[in-house]
């Protein structure tokens, strides 16, 4: 395997900056913070660490409202923290990704200032304005991820702007040639600074329909979704012309050795492949989240690994995600012996796994008071649990004063109650803790071909039992986790004669032997070295 591919092999961990470690005592976590944190995450076994929006902003989003594309929000700190986080990154051979936003910026951004001077501004179709409609309203039905309609009226002008999260998000319009050259150059800007690649922000939502139709009424919304979800977004989403523009931004990092680019794509698995372009040259990596809304059950998990492996072009490498600054932790929606579950299951499928920052020592979601919300999608559409604050709260580091996250009274988001025990000091060293699997798990990874680049294989098993094959040439690894809530008997597969336990999730079980009809206990999982038939010693009757 190429150096160029490196991104294969890669645990990708992500960190979201306001969280992760307060270097300057203000309560929010910056640069320094995160980098006075890498030999933890270099003990961890990462390779790669995805830092989340960390440019100057009016935090109407924190951070996803981008006002300078090529520095450093004062609250995270400077260019020069930048680079000697890169430069220690370097040191420690862990990859940066960062996160890119091109789909919109903030209503601050002198772009936009200039846009929103009059409809004569050279700058007037960087954005997307229309009329009004007949009746005076908004042009199109199009609505607002974050509430309400997409169209945002300018008195001034007498004209509306799209915008397809916050009225201070305006979107950029993208069929604007000056407007792709201005994204490429801030993109070349990062990897001329070393960069190994970028996490796309909502890259399925870049082109709008130039015939500005409405979107169709939507039949099927689930209960409890956003408002959005009443329409289909047919003519605002997923557009043709959107895979032009990452063959663009492809090329931009590929005349970079060694730079990978990733696609945040929230689509149906027969939509999402398209995302890695024709004859693979969009998207090294579109985001696989097919499993983070998913039913914890072993036939619909079977059902999604096995279409994505069917859907996947030829030579597309996979990547599964988890849990993230979006929703509800993996600890929260599981519990906490189908979280070690679900650990086992993302760092041994088949392709590039991404790991949430704190879901390696279990987090969970933590409650937030009515008086300490920020995030402005709950403050839009209260009441329906679709705030993101909970799975945001900082990182708990030990068992100290606000968990070690900062030395301020009162940090941006609580600390979870339960941080005195749940906590890295705490779980390193402790055999049975969750980040004592997940260090186990990612270093079985790095010593096992099968389980970093090795083909996948489905097995039949019975009930709750989810059990596939890793292997390469001449080493097989057999996979099974019982999901259900009683032990389950299995059998090895018939063209082996014994197999190996290298790792399981419950500590109780001793590693070594296991026999050709083995018990899983209930959440258990384990991975198993098979000895096959061919490659087994002759017995002593031969």
């Amino acid at each position: 395997m190429s150096g160029q591919e490196w991104w294969k092999r890669a645990v990708i961990y992500q960190i979201y900056p306001r969280s992760f470690q307060d270097a300057d005592g203000d309560g929010i976590g910056d640069l320094v913070g995160i980098a006075q944190r890498l030999n933890y995450l270099s003990w961890l076994g990462v390779d790669a660490i995805w830092i989340s929006p960390f440019y100057p902003s009016p935090m109407k989003d924190f951070g996803y409202d981008i006002q300078d594309y090529r520095d450093v929000d004062p609250i995270f700190g400077t260019l020069a923290d930048f680079d000697a986080l890169a430069a220690r990154a370097r040191d420690l051979g862990l990859k940066l990704i960062l996160d890119f936003v091109p789909n919109h910026t903030s209503d601050r951004h002198p772009w936009f200032l200039e846009s929103r001077q009059s409809p004569a501004s050279a700058k007037r179709d960087w954005y997307i304005w229309r009329d009004p409609a007949a009746d005076g309203g908004p042009p199109t039905n199009w609505l607002a991820e974050f509430g309400g309609s997409a169209w945002e009226y300018d008195e001034a002008s007498g004209q509306y702007y799209y915008h397809a999260f916050l009225k201070e998000q305006p979107d950029l319009n993208w069929r604007n040639p000056d407007v792709r050259a201005a994204m490429y150059d801030a993109m070349h800007f990062w990897l001329e600074r070393g960069v190994d690649g970028f996490r796309v922000d909502v890259m399925w939502h870049l082109i709008k329909d130039d015939q500005f139709r409405d979107n169709p009424p939507n039949p099927a919304r689930p209960p409890n979704a956003g408002p959005a979800n009443t329409l289909i977004p047919l003519y605002t989403a997923d557009r043709p012309e959107v895979h032009d523009i990452v063959g663009e931004m492809r090329a931009v990092v590929d005349a970079y050795p060694e730079r990978v680019l990733i696609g945040e794509i929230w689509l149906p698995t027969d939509r999402l492949v398209t995302y890695y372009g024709h004859d693979l040259r969009g998207a090294h990596l579109p985001f696989n989240f097919q499993l983070i809304g998913a039913a914890w059950d072993a036939g619909v998990i079977k059902e999604i690994v096995g279409d994505y492996e069917k859907a996947l072009p030829r030579g597309g490498w996979p990547n599964w995600v988890m849990g993230n600054h979006d929703k509800g932790r993996i600890a929260s929606r599981l519990g906490p012996r189908q979280a070690r579950l679900a650990m086992l299951l993302l760092l041994t499928l088949r392709g590039t796994p991404t790991l949430y920052y704190g879901d390696e020592i279990a987090m969970r979601d933590v409650p937030i008071p009515p008086d300490r919300v920020c995030d402005p999608y709950e403050k839009n559409v209260p009441g329906l649990g679709l705030g993101r604050d909970p799975e945001r709260t900082p990182m708990q580091w030990d068992s100290g004063p606000q968990a070690g996250f900062t030395h301020a009274a009162q940090p941006w988001l609580p600390i979870a109650a339960d941080a005195s025990t749940v906590n890295v000091a705490a779980q390193r060293d402790a055999p049975a803790s969750m980040l004592t699997l997940v260090h186990r798990l990612i270093a079985l990874r790095k010593a096992e071909a099968a389980l970093a680049i090795g083909d996948y294989g489905a097995l039949d098993a019975p009930g709750q039992v989810v059990m596939f094959l890793r292997r390469v040439p001449g080493r097989r690894l057999l996979v099974a986790l019982n999901l259900g809530e009683g032990g389950q008997s299995l059998s090895l597969p018939e063209d082996c004669r014994g197999a190996t336990v290298l790792l399981s999730t419950d500590p109780e079980r001793p590693l070594g032997d296991l026999a050709p009809a083995f018990t899983l206990g209930e959440g258990e999982g384990i991975v198993a070295l098979l000895v096959d038939l061919e490659t087994a010693p002759p017995s002593p009757a031969a």
